[in-house]
């Protein structure tokens, strides 16, 4: 949806407004079924709520894969090529990249992309002082779209880390598309170290999105709060609820946020109504088997090189190299 300015709130024509960033809700909110994309959960508050998230109980993913990491780190680290530059799509926080760190001891440089740049430039703030050998050159970027590696690293070997399953937050379409992407910005011959989280019960899963505590409730409404704030919206929080459960047909968890009644939201003076017990679909979670997306990545581009996986068959952390290069 584009919506021509001059309908649009004041502070939008003069500048005020992040014009993608109300443009995508816009767009979300007018399509027949509401959604928003989860990429805008990660402002500062949504990050802190992210790492709340992956320290609860219920949230296996991180403490598996970070449990991979440390087991699996040398042979990890040994795959990469020397002098490497290491490029860590969505980097958000530092914890993942720690692991591997001691075991990558030839980087040419590290590289955090992320779209939260207030949260980028504290973390690698604080990695360099914790790593002073270690070149730490941030890129403030949205990693779905093309963006330029720094200058200075041309000539040096790239490889890609992509932990935390993220790719399954990305239809399976998308999921290959965004892994040719990181193809083209990473070279040929380049690796990509990517976690993917795997098939398992139902009931895991759904605990996993829905925690007692609340966090993941507070982490998804949060993207409602920043979008009164950014764009002028008027949102009322206590009039929706999170939704989460796992989809077994489709292979994949959903978020929603519920209306908890009829209502009527506007975003920088655009009007939206809400039946009661409507919902905002605000994230997708796919879960692969092993052979799954193995065959996602070779569609993109990709040669399977390596899998470990937790005892328990929970997550997975995958070596990829590139082979070919798939134009736009």
């Amino acid at each position: 949806m584009n919506v021509p300015l001059p309908h649009l709130a004041p502070a939008l024509r003069d500048g005020g407004l992040d014009r993608t960033f109300l443009q995508d809700v816009l767009g979300g909110l007018s399509a027949p079924k509401k959604h928003l994309s989860a990429k805008y959960f990660y402002d500062r508050r949504g990050s802190e709520l992210f790492e709340a998230i992956t320290r609860l109980p219920e949230y296996y993913p991180t403490r598996t894969e970070l449990a991979i990491l440390d087991r699996d780190g040398p042979e990890i680290g040994a795959g990469l090529p020397p002098g490497a530059a290491l490029v860590e799509f969505g980097s958000g926080s530092t914890a993942k990249v720690r692991r591997l760190l001691p075991h990558l001891t030839d980087l040419a440089a590290y590289v955090p992309v992320d779209v939260s740049e207030e949260f980028l430039r504290s973390e690698a703030e604080e990695l360099g002082r914790d790593f002073p050998r270690l070149r730490v050159e941030p890129v403030a970027a949205d990693f779905t779209k093309p963006f330029a590696l720094p200058d200075d690293l041309a000539d040096a070997p790239k490889a890609g880390f992509f932990p935390g399953s993220t790719i399954g937050n990305f239809e399976p379409e998308m999921a290959a598309g965004l892994l040719a992407s990181f193809a083209r910005t990473l070279g040929a011959g380049a690796t990509l170290i990517v976690g993917i989280d795997l098939v398992k019960d139902k009931a895991v899963l759904d605990a996993a999105y829905d925690d007692s505590a609340g966090v993941t409730a507070a982490f998804n409404l949060n993207l409602l709060a920043r979008i009164n704030r950014e764009l002028g919206a008027d949102f009322d929080l206590d009039a929706f609820s999170h939704q989460a459960f796992f989809d077994e047909n489709l292979g994949r968890i959903e978020m929603h946020l519920v209306s908890r009644r009829s209502q009527l939201v506007t975003v920088a003076g655009v009007p939206f109504h809400f039946a009661s017990g409507e919902t905002i679909h605000t994230e997708n979670s796919y879960k692969y088997t092993v052979p799954g997306f193995r065959a996602l990545a070779r569609g993109a581009g990709w040669e399977h090189a390596r899998v470990w996986t937790d005892p328990d068959g929970l997550f997975s952390v995958h070596a990829l190299t590139a082979s070919t290069i798939r134009r736009q």
